[in-house]
């Protein structure tokens, strides 16, 4: 496990939350509610809220949540339309303060208590990256039925064994970076979608960025509808399939 460097001060660490949403009306008080709780007078934090034209009024919804807890506390970035999961975190890392960042989903799949042990994690290795992790430790997965779990165990395995990513869990969603780093690796990705997320650990492996994995309850959405359908399992055999011939 490597040690703090030279100039590293956890006095001066900031954290900007990234929840891009799409029609999380009533998820998104939950979750702020939650992030407040967990990290209210521990770190330094802002939640940045990217909202892509929902159309069951989540944007209104976090105007109000902005009234309540603060223009410091929430930032408003929204856009017109849906345009992609990694175009949100780009469009939402321009406006991060923090020199570390955490993504997440808005939908309460990711319990904002394990904020605090992934950033006790990442100081104690110095790491450039934490990643939540369903497969390993205590980690696992609630409120799915065993079609889906089927399919995420196996989407697992298959990109365990053709890419060696050195995780326990490459399509996982639930991270902590250094932003200078998550700037790089945007940069460098050309996934959309469900696919996004692995690309960012296989050109994480590439760039030699340190990993630390934090074991993770991923509890399935309870309002709204899952996003993951047919085409999102065809996206994804496709991605792997480009990053194994790239990588």
């Amino acid at each position: 496990m490597k040690g703090k460097t030279a100039g590293d001060d956890e006095t001066t660490d900031k954290y900007s939350i990234l929840l891009p949403t799409y029609n999380e009306v009533e998820n998104l008080p939950i979750i702020v509610w939650l992030i407040v709780k967990y990290l209210d007078g521990v770190v330094p934090f802002e939640i940045i809220i990217i909202d892509d034209g929902s159309p069951d009024g989540t944007q209104q919804v976090a105007e109000k949540l902005q009234n309540l807890y603060g223009e410091d506390r929430i930032i408003l970035r929204p856009r017109e339309r849906k345009l992609g999961l990694g175009t949100a975190y780009i469009h939402g890392i321009k406006h991060a303060t923090g020199n570390y960042v955490i993504i997440m989903d808005a939908d309460l799949s990711h319990h904002p208590q394990f904020i605090p042990k992934m950033i006790e994690t990442q100081r104690q290795g110095s790491y450039d990256i934490v990643t939540g992790t369903r497969y390993s430790g205590d980690g696992g997965v609630h409120g799915w039925d065993f079609k889906r779990k089927l399919i995420s165990r196996g989407a697992n395995f298959i990109t365990q064994v053709l890419l060696r990513p050195g995780v326990s869990d490459l399509t996982g969603s639930f991270r902590l970076y250094k932003k200078s780093i998550l700037q790089k690796l945007i940069e460098s990705c050309v996934s959309k979608g469900y696919v996004f997320q692995m690309e960012m650990i296989v050109r994480a492996r590439q760039f030699n960025y340190t990993i630390g994995e934090v074991p993770i309850s991923f509890v399935d959405r309870v309002y709204g509808e899952s996003k993951l359908g047919g085409s999102e399992i065809i996206q994804f055999v496709k991605g792997l399939l480009y990053l194994f011939a790239t990588t």
